[in-house]
């Protein structure tokens, strides 16, 4: 049965295609799944460096003295 989830149609390089394939085979999977799978992994690592961003920038600004103590938040 197809499928009915949305599709991306990527054009890419022999050797990025090669090396995908490489994997598919490895790992006895399709080529889409593991596209899907890098794609996936990609957008949580961007995830993860914006993130870090914001982490950083509060952490710059963070100010000991001000911050609540354990018995202050739980009472």
């Amino acid at each position: 049965m197809p499928s009915t989830k949305p599709r991306i149609n990527v054009v890419c390089e022999k050797p990025l295609y090669a090396a995908i394939a490489k994997i598919a085979k490895r790992d006895g999977a399709s080529l889409s799944s593991v596209a899907h799978d890098l794609l996936l992994e990609s957008l949580e690592l961007r995830e993860d460096i914006a993130l870090t961003k914001i982490a950083d920038k509060r952490a710059a600004g963070f100010d000991r003295s001000a911050a609540l103590t354990d018995d202050q938040v739980f009472g």
